[in-house]
């Protein structure tokens, strides 16, 4: 077994601290990863506080892993020592079914394995980024281009590619028309790769604090959905909505400003259950979906559209003594945009 320094959750409701895990042996075809940066996540608060459901203590969290290969195993063909590497949301999935052989891994139909608090195949409970190294098999690492820094790079992982996929999968591109609700972690991801794909962006966030912000990043227009006269303004305007937040919030008039044949997706998870009229839909044949993540086919490439388009997370990087203070800071949405953590500092 290796051993890694690492910061844990011990409980829902205690801070997390510094602590060591132990990472399995390599097998033929793992590869060892030394963690330079992890991203935080705010699913990484709700894990850790049990708000999704019961959560393995003690347990190291980290979705948004970039570091390089130390090692490899025998049998790896796909990376080699010295590789700059990301990991993202999963680690592995059956490899069988009909959505892992399509590439949709996060689709596995016997449940793809989390990068922490998920029981592997081997029975172990994986632990995440907050580390110093990671050993993951190789079909689960993703292949970081020269043009990303690795700090930058890291929140691609999870807010890179849970942003990609949707407006991808929904054509977002060049002629259409996007509004990406709320300006946070992921929000202003899909500012800049709906920009970058060729979109017409517009941000509808509660106030305009944040607006010089959202122009920089790529969007073409800024609303306040606290203005109530942006509803009646925005009418039918949208071909595309990506709602990034995890609040509640009043889907009936956000699917009022999509034109007919739009679709609003949602990828902010909130607790509570969502309330849709149904003749917010049938009136203009709109339609109210979800979206995760992307498998790794499209994660890889997700990596290498940013890295063309010189698109980075917008971050803020902080040692680990610092972690708890960070994830006070996201809650009060104190942060632009996403916090990083140098994982150096987690060496005594």
């Amino acid at each position: 077994m290796l051993t890694a320094h690492a910061y844990a959750a011990t409980s829902a409701t205690d801070l997390l601290v510094p602590t060591t895990v132990e990472r399995r042996d390599l097998g033929p075809h793992d590869v060892l990863i030394e963690i330079k940066y992890a991203g935080i996540c705010h699913s990484d608060i709700h894990t850790v506080r049990a708000e999704w459901g019961p959560a393995p203590y003690p347990l190291v969290p980290g979705h948004e892993i970039a570091g390089v290969v130390a090692e490899v195993g025998s049998a790896v063909t796909k990376h080699a020592v010295g590789d700059r590497v990301g990991v993202g949301c999963m680690v592995n999935s059956c490899g069988r079914c009909v959505n892992c052989r399509k590439g949709e891994e996060q689709f596995c139909l016997e449940g793809n394995t989390g990068t922490y608090g998920a029981v592997d195949r081997d029975g172990t409970i994986t632990q995440g980024g907050y580390s110093t190294r990671v050993v993951v098999t190789e079909d689960f690492v993703l292949r970081i281009p020269g043009g990303l820094e690795l700090d930058v790079a890291a929140p691609l992982l999870c807010a890179g590619i849970t942003t990609y996929s949707p407006l991808s999968h929904w054509g977002a591109g060049a002629g259409r028309k996007v509004a990406v609700v709320g300006l946070g972690g992921l929000g202003h991801m899909a500012v800049k790769i709906a920009a970058a794909m060729g979109a017409e962006v517009t941000v509808l966030s509660q106030s305009l604090k944040k607006q010089e912000d959202g122009l920089r990043l790529g969007a073409a227009h800024y609303y306040a959905t606290g203005d109530p006269s942006t509803f009646e303004q925005l009418a039918g305007s949208f071909d595309l909505i990506l709602n990034t937040v995890s609040a509640q919030i009043d889907l009936n008039a956000y699917l009022s400003l999509l034109a007919v044949d739009g679709a609003m997706v949602n990828v902010g998870a909130p607790a509570e259950p969502l309330s849709v009229k149904a003749f917010s839909l049938i009136m203009g044949r709109r339609s109210f979906a979800g979206s995760l993540i992307g498998g790794i086919r499209e994660t890889q490439e997700m990596l290498d559209f940013c890295a063309e388009h010189g698109i980075g997370a917008e971050i803020e990087v902080i040692p680990a003594e610092k972690i708890n203070d960070a994830y006070e800071r996201v809650l009060a949405s104190d942060v632009r945009y996403r916090f990083v953590i140098d994982t150096a500092t987690l060496v005594p």
